[in-house]
């Protein structure tokens, strides 16, 4: 006795079973709702980018003072840099902070990683740059210490994983989902010459 039994021709041939021809429908269905979700997680992240890098330069009063602005003469690395007290580059990103090359490093890379995001275009590039930036301010923070350098509690609350990580992963999801494509220049981009020939552009 079989589970399914195998239909036969009129000539007696046995035939294999097929899924019917509306099997896939619900997945089909699926993929413009999942592409518009996609483009939505990529606007807000690449608006996460462009507004810090407003905030930080012309001091919207949110985690900037006016008065600390970078068009004021403030330095955007300072104030987080000098704070590093835990992790085994502590020293390192301290010597850093309110460095006029690393203040502009990190201003460029905001602004270029928010525009590239939410425009859709150049995500591969993107992705690269804004993972290395949440892998560095990751290390700033160290969240597998549970103490400080000077023995105080880190209030770590993961021994690894934080919202930078988060952040790097969704960078790259969002570039292999290939989501600039929906609601974005992705398409427009990846039509370039350039492009089309050095496709991790793209």
């Amino acid at each position: 006795m079989t589970l399914h039994d195998t239909p036969r021709a009129s000539d007696g041939a046995s035939r294999p079973l097929t899924a019917p021809a509306d099997a896939a429908a619900p997945a089909r269905a699926d993929a413009p709702a999942a592409a518009r979700f996609l483009a939505l997680l990529r606007i807000a992240i690449g608006f996460v980018f462009v507004w810090a890098f407003l905030d930080k330069a012309f001091g919207l009063g949110y985690a900037t003072r006016s008065g600390n602005a970078w068009v004021d003469g403030g330095s955007p690395t300072r104030g987080f840099l000098s704070n590093v007290s835990v992790g085994p580059l502590e020293s390192t990103f301290q010597d850093m902070a309110g460095a006029v090359w690393a203040d502009w490093l990190f201003m460029l890379g905001l602004l270029g990683i928010g525009v590239a995001v939410c425009s859709g275009m150049g995500l591969r590039i993107a992705a690269v740059a804004g993972s290395l930036m949440m892998l560095l301010m990751w290390a700033a923070e160290w969240p597998p210490a549970r103490h400080l350098s000077d023995g105080s509690p880190s209030m770590s609350s993961n021994p690894f994983m934080d919202s930078h990580l988060v952040y790097a992963l969704l960078l790259i999801a969002l570039a292999l989902c290939r989501a600039g494509d929906t609601w974005g220049l992705g398409r427009f981009w990846s039509r370039l010459p350039v492009v089309r020939t050095t496709p991790w552009l793209r």
